[in-house]
């Protein structure tokens, strides 16, 4: 099980939000690249990167950090945030991003993210950002109707590489992930699923690494290895 380190960026600067809030941030760097160079010296695999300025304004925002980390680093990276053209699309792939993140676009139009993942087979990740069991777009900002089983099981056949799973309540809140709620969403779908949101101490990391037989297949940290509750190099082992 991979455990990849986010970086969100807002206005430049690599910041933590509480449950998605805009208002509640913390700002933990400002120098991204530096974040992302040291997560790399400890041992990350991959890098997940959200423009969160972009998931907002529906547009990449934060382009020029993020293609300064791509230049600085020599692991892969995942991006998202704002991603709901092919010309995004084809921005990030061209500065380096090794998979983008689809989340409101692959809610509103399934049929772009079928033609996404056959345009660019293996590369396309489908981000679902759940409160309540409800799938929220728009940098969580709007909430749908549809659970996030729904929307999984409907980009099912699309051929999307992964599934983001994140739990809103939890993100940011260091309270544990949303166990119960990411097994039931790998045994809903053929997909690998990614889990995100709660992370705050080595244990949930043993816990997630249970869920690898479901189709588990990494974690995303953010705010508990800017905080230091979770020592990175440490969960990177656990976790293999």
């Amino acid at each position: 099980m991979l455990v990849i380190p986010a970086i969100d960026i807002k206005s430049g600067k690599c910041v933590r939000l509480v449950q998605g809030k805009m208002d509640q941030e913390t700002v933990y760097s400002t120098n991204p690249v530096e974040v992302a160079k040291k997560w790399q010296s400890l041992g990350a695999e991959l890098l997940h990167l959200v423009d969160l300025d972009g998931a907002v304004a529906g547009e990449p925002k934060n382009i020029n950090a993020i293609e300064a980390i791509a230049d600085a680093i020599s692991i892969p990276f995942q991006v998202g945030g704002g991603i709901r053209d092919m010309d995004s699309i084809n921005l990030y792939l061209t500065i380096g991003a090794s998979r983008l993140i689809l989340g409101t676009v692959a809610c509103k139009d399934p049929l772009f993210v079928r033609d996404a993942c056959a345009k660019h087979h293996g590369q396309i990740m489908v981000g679902i950002d759940a409160r309540d069991g409800k799938v929220a777009i728009k940098g969580w900002e709007e909430l749908t109707n549809k659970s996030a089983a729904e929307l999984a099981k409907e980009l099912e056949d699309a051929g999307v590489a992964g599934i983001i799973y994140t739990d809103i309540s939890r993100d940011g809140m260091l309270k544990g992930p949303n166990i119960e709620g990411t097994k039931a969403l790998a045994q809903a779908v053929h997909i690998p699923i990614i889990a995100s949101g709660g992370v705050s101490n080595i244990e949930d990391i043993k816990k997630l690494k249970e869920l690898e037989s479901v189709g588990v297949v990494g974690v995303i940290t953010g705010k508990a290895i800017y905080t230091g509750s979770l020592n990175l190099a440490e969960a990177i082992r656990v976790a293999k």
